[in-house]
Parts: C-alpha cells; sequence; structure tokens
C-alpha cells in the first residue's frame, strides 16, 4: 500500500513536472517568436524608408531639371546638358592655332583670297607657311570678305540638324562678314524658322579675335552656359588690347593704305609703324618706330603699359613668318612681366595680304576679366594638348 501510494505520488510529481517544463519550453518559443516578429517588422519598415528616400531623391531630380534648363549633370551640381549643345565656329582672320582647331573640334569659315586672279581660301587651299612666299615673289594678291552665300553654305548644314550656333565674326571696322553673316542668317530663318543662331561681332582681328574665341571655347568645354560665354565675349571684345608691328610699308601702299610718298618715305628711314585696333574695330597706326629693334621694344612697354595684371593672364602673340622674332619676343615678355601662359598664332592671308611678311605683336586684357576664373584654371592647365609657348 505504501509502495502503491509512494508509486502514485511519484507519478503524480513527474506529471506536474513535465507540465512546468513543458510550459517554460513555451515561453521560450514565444519569446523567439516575438523577437522574429520584431525583427521583421523593422527589416519591413527600413526596406520602405529606404525605398521612400530614393522615390524622393528620383523625384527632386526630375524637378530640379524642369526648373533649371540652364545646367547638365555634372559631379558637384545639377544641369541639363541640352542647354551646353551649342557650336561655336568662326573665320580665318582669328588666327587660331591648328592645335586649337583640333582640339575644339572647331569650324573655321576661311576667308577667300585671290591670287593672280584665282580664289583660294586661308587655311583650306592657301596656308600662311606658303603665302608669305607668294607675296615675296611679287605676285598679285588680294582679298575679299565671306559674303552671304558662303554663310548660308556654312550655316545651313547646322540649321538641318537643328543645332544651337554661336558664330564670333571678324571686326566690322575691317570687313563686312558681320552684314554679310546676318543676311544668311535671315535668309535660312525663312526655311528654318526654328533655328536658334547668334552672330557677335567681335571688334578684334587676329590672334585678338582668336583668344577671345579661345576663352569661349574653353569656358564651353567647362560647362559655361551659352549666355555665360557671350557675356565674357563681350567683355573681352571691349578690353582685348592688340599692339602689332608692320614691318614693311610695301604692302599697305598696295592696299591704299598710305600714299607711295609715305611708303618711299618710310622705307628709306626704316620705320615701322607700331598699330592698334580701336574701340570701333578698325586698325590704325599710333606711333612710328625707327628700327625694327626699337619697334619691338616698344611693343614690349606698350603691353606693360596697357595690360591688367599680366602674370594673371594668357596673352597671345602673332607673327608673320618670322617666328624666331616672335619666339623672343614672347620670352622678354614672359621674363618681364611673369607671364606664364602665350597662345602663339601664324598671321594668315585676311591681314597679312596687306601688312606683307616680318609683322608680328600681342594681345592681351586692358581689365580683369568676368571669366578669371576659367583664366586661372587655363594659367594651371598641365594638359599636354594645350601647346602654350
Amino acid at each position: 500500500m505504501e509502495d502503491s501510494g509512494l508509486s502514485e505520488v511519484t507519478h503524480l510529481a513527474f506529471a506536474r513536472t513535465q507540465k512546468e517544463g513543458s510550459g517554460t519550453l513555451g515561453v521560450s518559443r514565444n519569446i523567439k517568436g516575438d523577437f522574429y516578429i520584431a525583427f521583421s517588422f523593422f527589416a519591413k519598415f527600413f526596406s520602405f524608408f529606404f525605398l521612400f528616400s530614393q522615390l524622393y531623391v528620383i523625384i527632386t531630380l526630375y524637378v530640379t531639371r524642369i526648373l533649371r534648363k540652364d545646367s547638365c549633370f555634372s559631379g558637384r551640381h545639377i544641369l541639363i546638358m541640352a542647354t551646353n549643345k551649342y557650336t561655336i565656329i568662326t573665320d580665318s582672320a582669328t588666327d587660331m592655332p591648328k592645335w586649337v582647331i583640333d582640339k575644339y573640334n572647331l569650324r573655321v569659315i576661311p576667308t577667300p583670297v585671290v591670287i593672280e586672279g584665282k580664289d583660294y581660301f586661308d587655311g583650306e587651299t592657301v596656308f600662311p607657311d606658303e603665302f608669305y612666299d607668294i607675296l615675296r615673289s611679287g605676285k598679285n594678291v588680294t582679298t575679299y570678305h565671306i559674303n552671304e552665300y558662303m554663310f548660308y553654305q556654312n550655316f545651313e548644314p547646322y540649321a538641318k540638324a537643328g543645332e544651337e550656333v554661336l558664330y564670333f565674326c571678324f571686326s566690322t571696322g575691317i570687313a563686312g562678314t558681320f552684314n554679310a553673316a546676318n543676311l544668311a542668317k535671315n535668309e535660312l530663318l525663312e526655311k528654318y524658322p526654328d533655328f536658334k543662331i547668334d552672330i557677335m561681332d567681335s571688334k578684334c582681328a587676329s590672334i585678338g579675335f582668336g583668344m577671345c574665341v579661345f576663352f569661349a571655347l574653353y569656358m564651353q568645354s567647362k560647362g559655361a552656359s551659352k549666355e555665360e560665354v557671350m557675356e565674357a565675349a563681350r567683355f573681352h571684345f571691349d578690353h582685348m588690347e592688340h599692339i602689332f608691328m608692320v614691318d614693311t610699308l610695301e604692302y599697305l601702299y598696295k592696299g591704299g593704305r598710305i600714299s607711295r610718298t609715305s611708303a618711299i618715305a618710310g622705307g628709306l628711314l626704316d620705320i615701322k609703324p607700331i598699330i592698334e585696333v580701336t574701340d570701333e574695330g578698325k586698325l590704325e597706326v599710333f606711333q612710328k618706330v625707327r628700327g625694327r629693334k626699337k619697334a619691338i621694344a616698344r611693343m614690349i612697354e606698350v603691353i606693360g603699359e596697357r595690360g591688367y595684371q599680366l602674370e594673371n593672364q594668357v596673352i597671345g602673340s602673332v607673327h608673320a613668318d618670322c617666328s624666331d622674332d616672335d619666339d623672343a619676343f614672347i620670352a622678354e615678355l614672359k621674363s618681364r612681366y611673369g607671364i606664364k601662359k602665350v597662345v602663339k598664332g601664324f598671321l594668315g592671308c585676311a591681314i597679312g595680304a596687306h601688312t606683307g611678311p616680318g609683322m608680328m605683336g600681342a594681345v592681351c586684357l586692358d581689365a580683369p576679366s568676368p571669366a578669371q576664373k576659367y583664366i586661372d584654371e587655363l594659367i594651371k592647365e598641365d594638359d599636354p594638348s594645350f601647346k602654350f609657348v
């Protein structure tokens, strides 16, 4: 009986223990289940938060693109690429170095040159390195400005393609290219009413004209809008100082710019006219110096007098088949004024036909440029495709 009672008690205790044990196990399972539910909740919450934030960013970018029509995507700010899709073109009176033309795939409309009654085109069918030999040979050489038909032919491919164009034009004070370009523009707009083209009168010549275009190309390559480029160009047109020296008076006489008496007397006295470009964009003699060396020395002085903080500029230099003299000229400018970068050009046919071989000179700005940050970048530029002197 006692044994059986003990056995019963033992069984009851075992059963109770088993029951309590199963309860403990159940509590453990409930805790794990609650943890899983909580983890799933937070995982879903953060997933939805991430997706929402991404959606917010996408919507913000889209709205910004709509509101900011003048920008393009770049590393630090949001811009729209379409607004930088404008093409800069110019003409051969820039005397632009070939490396600039190649680097920016620049379209340069050639100036017509007539040699012994036959038409040639500056930079396309006749080149500076041969042109001055032609002049020295005594052949009859004249020029005429790019006419309306030529402009029409050069502008139309852009109109057909729906491309926006910014054309920098040779000075109206020297040639009639600006009027001819506008006549072609008006005719094209009758056929292509959506064609967008701006024509800017540079009032500059030779490498001075070329430097204005070069600055514009560099700004465009760095993401500057068309409006920003045009604003800077207007300033550069108005503040570009041109200082040139003519070595012989023969071609000024042939072009009707001086009398035969002046040409003979000037030749006997070894007079070297120093030429500037006026505010109206005209070439004018502002000083006459006896002897080439003295004329070059005077040009260096004038550039120092007129140039603004030359050590913070990229200047231009040009020569008419006298490269060695130009190199020495550039070296002296750099040494005296702390100039770091020079763009060297070869005087083409547009002006060279009227000034002859031996001409040389330099250009610089006479005031602080609104595009100085780009000029500062140019000064620091170490890309070997920039073939500065």
